[in-house]
């Protein structure tokens, strides 16, 4: 908040994901005792939401609100490539409901480094103002951009191979008495609860110990993420490597 000297409003989803009526209950009155409402900002895919997508419904639903009420729309695209290829929702789409889009290209798509943002002329020149404020940008930077235009060209429809890697592992976890619930899994984000003799940390180092690595974002939660890098032999060792637990 010090960078942005903005208040932020966080808001409970379902699985991360808002709804129109959360976004109207949270837009301040016109009161000068609340920060003016001066930007919605949603993510998808939502990372710990497991992953979850956004319905093409919801997002013309709440865009078309945002618009009603004169409120920008942002969406943090980090995985946004993965929403594609898992709904067969278009670029052109995302292009119509938000005002401004953030990408990450070196996610899912595999570039070694770089995001992009998105929005009308007047927008990014002004975030580019903002950028020079926040210490500048990269100088001879083209190779870098190289990695990210053939991450484009080639790496976005071979990210469905990574949602079915995540429902594969995550079929092997249902059946371990030591997993409780797993979030529902779209794409290629695992979360999932570990119950009884272990511990989310236990099960992750007993991994590790595999040499296959993974984060607890909780005391009881881990969470797996299928990437680029992620071969169908490593599919297998670490499935392997679960039922040995």
């Amino acid at each position: 908040m010090a960078n942005a000297g903005a208040s932020v409003k966080l808001l409970k989803g379902d699985l991360g994901r808002l709804n129109v009526s959360q976004i109207r209950a949270a837009i301040s009155p016109d009161d000068i005792h609340a920060c003016e409402s001066r930007l919605v900002s949603l993510e998808n895919t939502v990372n710990k939401g497991g992953g979850s997508i956004y319905t093409s419904e919801a997002l013309q639903e709440i865009s078309d609100f945002c618009r009603s009420v004169g409120i920008p729309l942002h969406l943090d695209g980090a995985r946004i490539f993965n929403a594609l290829v898992e709904s067969g929702q278009t670029p052109a789409q995302f292009g119509a409901w938000f005002d401004t889009i953030s990408v990450c290209l070196s996610k899912g798509l595999g570039a070694p480094i770089g995001s992009v943002l998105l929005g009308s002329k007047d927008f990014i020149k002004k975030a580019r103002r903002w950028r020079k404020v926040f210490g500048g940008g990269m100088r001879q930077a083209g190779f870098i951009a190289a990695a990210g235009l053939y991450a484009l060209e080639n790496n976005i429809n071979r990210l469905a191979q990574d949602h079915e890697h995540a429902q594969i592992i995550a079929g092997v976890l249902k059946e371990k008495d030591f997993v409780g619930e797993i979030l529902p899994v779209e794409t290629n984000i695992i979360i999932f609860e570990i119950k009884g003799r272990l511990s989310a940390n236990d099960f992750v180092e007993k991994m590790k110990a595999n040499n296959i690595w993974m984060f607890a974002v909780s005391p009881t939660q881990v969470r797996m993420v299928l990437h680029l890098d992620i071969t169908p032999s490593m599919v297998a060792e670490t499935i392997d490597a679960i039922k040995r637990l």
